[in-house]
């Protein structure tokens, strides 16, 4: 399987415009596959009241601005959606690009010890922080539940551990069949068990560190348990590039090289622009790896 590679523009005090001149650019580049936002309603770092779009409804308006990029939301929060609400979203929005969704769904906010930028978020919209354990068990429901959405024509009824549900249908479902590629980002053993049971994709979270092999051997473990071929999980990572950092381009590939040797086969550019533009990204940082 060939390495592919995505941009991302997280919107932190990015102005619609911005995005859209991004995605419209990286629409005309080929080396760029995939494109991305990301899923919080106030910034997670500096200036908690600068500008961030909402993840969904942007991707709606650029999905149809774009013709050939692939595009999703690396990661939805499952906790700001109910999940059949985003399974009825994610729908419309596959609708609207014409097939070209990647679901990308993580477990979100919870509560955890120390410094947690969630609390200032999730406190903001009236969101209700819940343990790690609880956002795990709620995030397979809520996949169980939105795949059960796109792929059953006639209505049903749902009965689990947080959901009650009847009459349940989404029309119309996604153009894809039988469901867009699903993306579900996570390390922990619990997380992984999703992963092997949901994920086209594994996106690891925080990039290439000392313990991601021992993940992903447990995510083979995971595989095996449940009779799955691990190769049919995309290993996917994201990066951060500052262009305007000295030596960025040539970090970056040093990088990429690294990701690629790990056998990381879908690689996510997080790029920071600033005066640069997609193209610079291409040039400087892609082609001269291909």
């Amino acid at each position: 399987m060939p390495v592919s590679f995505g941009i991302k523009t997280s919107q932190i005090g990015l102005t619609y415009d911005q995005i859209q001149a991004i995605w419209r650019e990286a629409d005309q580049i080929d080396v760029f596959e995939h494109a991305w936002l990301w899923d919080h309603l106030i910034p997670i770092r500096g200036n908690a009241d600068a500008d961030a779009l909402e993840a969904w409804t942007l991707l709606a308006a650029l999905a149809a601005q774009t013709s050939r990029l692939r595009l999703g939301v690396i990661v939805t929060s499952n906790r700001l959606r109910s999940p059949t609400l985003l399974a009825k979203m994610a729908a419309t929005v596959d609708v609207i690009a014409n097939g070209r969704l990647d679901f990308g769904i993580g477990a979100g906010g919870s509560r955890v010890p120390g410094p947690n930028p969630a609390v200032r978020e999730f406190a903001a919209y009236g969101f209700p922080l819940v343990t790690p354990g609880q956002a795990v068990k709620d995030l397979a429901e809520a996949l169980d539940v939105i795949t059960r959405l796109w792929t059953t024509e006639q209505p049903f009824d749902y009965d689990g551990p947080s959901l009650t549900l009847r009459g349940a249908i989404c029309a119309p479902r996604p153009t894809q069949r039988p469901h867009p590629p699903i993306m579900v980002a996570g390390a922990g053993d619990r997380m992984l068990r999703i992963v092997a049971e949901h994920a086209d994709i594994w996106n690891y979270p925080g990039g290439l560190d000392e313990a991601y092999a021992t993940r992903n051997a447990k995510l083979i473990q995971h595989c095996h348990e449940i009779g799955r071929d691990p190769a049919t999980i995309t290993r996917s990572m994201q990066l951060i590039v500052r262009a305007t950092e000295p030596d960025a381009a040539q970090k970056a590939q040093d990088t990429i090289r690294q990701m690629i040797d790990a056998d990381i086969k879908h690689i996510v550019i997080a790029a920071a622009l600033t005066h640069h533009n997609a193209q610079w990204l291409a040039n400087e940082v892609i082609h001269p790896l291909t």
